[in-house]
């Protein structure tokens, strides 16, 4: 592998790539505060942490640093990410329907596609490991014939930010700041790399869900995952959150970058692997369109206090 290649790999191997232009979609179908969620929320004090990292493993050009004192009021956090079972509740009450539906699109891991389907499915030229599915959406994660009725526990996914923002406005939450997220993720922790500490598997013992192997091509899957886990996989951390580092990206409040083109991602992915792309790190965060969604895509919310 090149030079060029190994640069794309790093900078787009477990983040999903845009939606290309394609007008807009609708997503005001819902009036706010309509519903709540079913699982719990973590209530969370507030206070100064330091965010952000100077770590040499980081990708700079993501503005993960400096290191900074950041503070933040109280609220409550979701234990959770949103799961399939939440997600359709809304749907079911309110008729909504995601941009991946009314585009007729998403991005899904080219491994996870039934193979005739796969051929007839475009890959973005720098990213081939994900193919544009048709029909492809939050209840038909992997195409037409997929279902998620054995995945009420895992998290939503194939939801665009737009999608997310729209959940909220329905259980009258809204989505976390990147540093309500980043507080919560660290559980308490100063300037340590994982939610849990610096070693990725301290004793041997998996903390997450990521990429074991060589990527894209195996999957060793030994932390006993290859798409996404449950919401309350592994063990939290101390504040009581599940699934911060791995299993999907969460959508954030906010803007990316003062270019507003894109919204903050944080919390890597299934898909994530420490010798391209460590964005699992607390600190470590990517974005997207406000439109795009993917199969590694989720989010949890936050409520005001």
């Amino acid at each position: 592998m090149g030079p060029e290649s190994e640069e794309a790999l790093a900078l787009s191997a477990c983040c999903p790539p845009s939606r290309p232009e394609a007008g807009t979609v609708a997503t005001d179908q819902v009036r706010p505060g309509d519903g709540v969620g079913s699982d719990g929320l973590r209530t969370l004090p507030g206070g100064t942490f330091r965010m952000g990292t100077a770590d040499e493993d980081g990708f700079p050009a993501d503005h993960e640093g400096p290191v900074r004192e950041v503070t933040v009021g109280p609220f409550a956090i979701d234990a959770y990410c949103v799961t399939n079972t939440r997600f359709a509740e809304f749907v079911d009450a309110t008729g909504y329907r995601t941009e991946a539906e009314q585009f007729g699109w998403t991005f899904v891991f080219a491994k996870f596609v039934p193979g005739e389907l796969r051929k007839q499915s475009p890959r973005p030229e720098q990213a081939p490991w994900w193919c544009g599915v048709s029909g492809a959406f939050w209840q038909a994660p992997e195409g037409p014939g997929s279902t998620v009725e054995d995945r009420g526990d895992h998290p939503v996914v194939h939801v665009s930010w737009n999608d997310a923002t729209a959940y909220c406005r329905w259980a009258g939450r809204r989505l976390p700041t990147e540093a309500e997220w980043e507080y919560a993720a660290r559980g308490g922790l100063d300037q340590a790399r994982y939610p849990w500490g610096d070693d990725l598997t301290p004793g041997g013992v998996h903390q997450c869900n990521i990429w074991q192997g060589r990527f894209p091509v195996h999957n060793t899957a030994e932390d006993g995952h290859v798409g996404t886990a449950p919401v309350d996989a592994f063990q939290p951390n101390g504040f009581g959150l599940y699934n911060v580092s791995g299993n999907v990206w969460e959508w954030c409040a906010g803007w990316f970058s003062e270019d507003q083109q894109a919204r903050p991602m944080r919390g890597g992915s299934y898909l994530c692997h420490d010798s391209y792309c460590n964005r699992y790190r607390v600190a470590a965060r990517t974005s997207n369109t406000p439109d795009s969604s993917s199969g590694n895509v989720g989010f949890r919310t936050v409520a005001d206090l």
